[in-house]
């Protein structure tokens, strides 16, 4: 079967299950940290805002250099920058379970932002080159459901940490990943397409380069709306991702593994039903409509932003739990449909650019939140209200997608 024919080939889906690994592995390196919060609290001698600097400082190295690394896969292979992401950051993951000081925990989680970044905008910009029209957001949802998985067992961190210490995870697999990447390199392939006038087969990307991926997509007024999106969603993510193992065991006097499990657990079987429902239900709608996977996104927060407000305020843990579920089924929503929509605002050329820039104002302001996070817990604001102000802050930010407006998809169906 062609490539560029719209129903997707087998190995469009085989793509598929080999970037869910990754993803998997993406989420869960990263995750790890912050359900071991005590034990490496206890061994460092760490205040809260410094054990918020080294999910901080992993963000803000990951912002800055996800648009180069989004670049870099636009210009020159989707495939090598993956490789190469991930052996570097599962190396890095075996270093930090050897790491003896603070000041070297902090270098790790710096490099690790750094060779993190390059996988997502890669990853997601190589599916949706296999996978378009009537498949592109059910591919995106599934890969996505694979960060979901990283994130749920990133929460057994806690449990690692009781029963064998802190850094035995960080060990594990910072191994599986390194041998992993391997793998990938014999059996990842960029996707090709047939050249109009020479019928010859080509890498995608030919005419490239950072000046034309800068005009283009600062000249979209739709693109500034997505990057003011992305921002608050970066804000949200990561105050729930890197306090909410915290607010859970205080708030609610779980243990250090319930804890961990029950912050990552629930809200990612929320966001697997929703990446998988949202996927579907988006990729019918735009036959019918366009703008069908934008307004999916919009319809999930609309509902999921107020349910985040009940869970921070309630002091019923069946209630939060019950409000995790559906923030997590509304992430869900939006993280099946954030890639295929740039894909209707942006120039195809400068996809992955285009998300890397995404991912740099998200992580940058998420980054310098979750230390915010950890300096207002110090002066006893409590993370409830800090909770609610978010969850009113993303549905407003929701509302703003309305005024986006959207070019047809690459390649209709059929």
């Amino acid at each position: 079967m062609e490539h560029n024919k719209e129903t997707a080939n087998p190995y469009a889906w085989f793509i598929v299950a080999l970037l869910w690994v990754v993803a998997f592995l993406n989420y869960l390196d990263r995750i790890l940290i912050t359900s071991m919060r005590d034990p490496i609290v206890a061994d460092f001698k760490l205040s809260d805002a410094q054990f918020g600097l080294l999910t901080s400082v992993f963000l803000w190295s990951y912002g800055i250099l996800s648009p180069f690394g989004g670049f870099f896969a636009d210009k020159y292979s989707r495939k090598k920058v993956i490789v190469f992401s991930v052996m570097v950051w599962s190396a890095v993951t075996l270093w930090t379970g050897f790491a003896t000081s603070f000041p070297e925990m902090l270098i790790a989680r710096l490099v690790m932002g750094l060779s993190e970044a390059c996988y997502i905008p890669a990853a997601l910009a190589l599916i949706t080159d296999y996978h378009r029209g009537r498949t592109r957001s059910l591919a995106t949802g599934l890969h996505m459901s694979g960060l979901y998985a990283g994130l749920a067992l990133g929460g057994i961190g806690g449990y690692i940490a009781e029963l064998w210490g802190w850094r035995e995870g960080f060990h594990v697999f910072g191994i599986v990943g390194i041998v992993y990447s391997f793998i990938l390199l014999r059996v990842l392939k960029d996707y090709k397409i047939e050249h109009v006038d020479t019928k010859e087969i080509v890498p995608q990307a030919l005419d490239i380069n950072i000046r034309g991926a800068l005009k283009n997509l600062f000249s979209e007024a739709s693109f500034y709306i997505l990057l003011f999106y992305f921002a608050v969603l970066g804000v949200v993510n990561w105050l729930v991702y890197g306090w909410l193992p915290t607010f859970l065991k205080e708030h609610f006097h779980l243990d250090l593994g319930e804890a961990g499990i029950s912050a990552t657990g629930y809200i990612q079987i929320g966001s697997f039903i929703g990446v998988i429902a949202g996927g579907v239900l988006a990729d019918r709608w735009t036959r019918k409509n366009n703008r069908g996977r934008l307004y999916m996104l919009i319809i999930g927060f609309t509902l999921g932003a107020p349910f985040l407000f009940l869970m921070a305020s309630t002091s019923v843990f069946s209630i939060a739990i019950f409000a995790m579920l559906i923030f997590g089924l509304a992430r869900g929503f939006n993280d099946a449909n954030l890639m295929p929509i740039l894909r209707q605002v942006a120039d195809d050329r400068y996809i992955a650019t285009g998300y890397g820039f995404l991912n740099f104002l998200s992580t940058i302001i998420g980054g310098l939140m979750v230390y915010v996070g950890g300096a207002l817990k110090d002066a006893q604001v409590d993370l409830s209200i800090i909770y609610q102000a978010s969850a009113v802050l993303l549905l407003v930010a929701s509302w703003t997608l309305f005024a986006i407006k959207i070019k047809k998809d690459s390649i209709r169906d059929a």
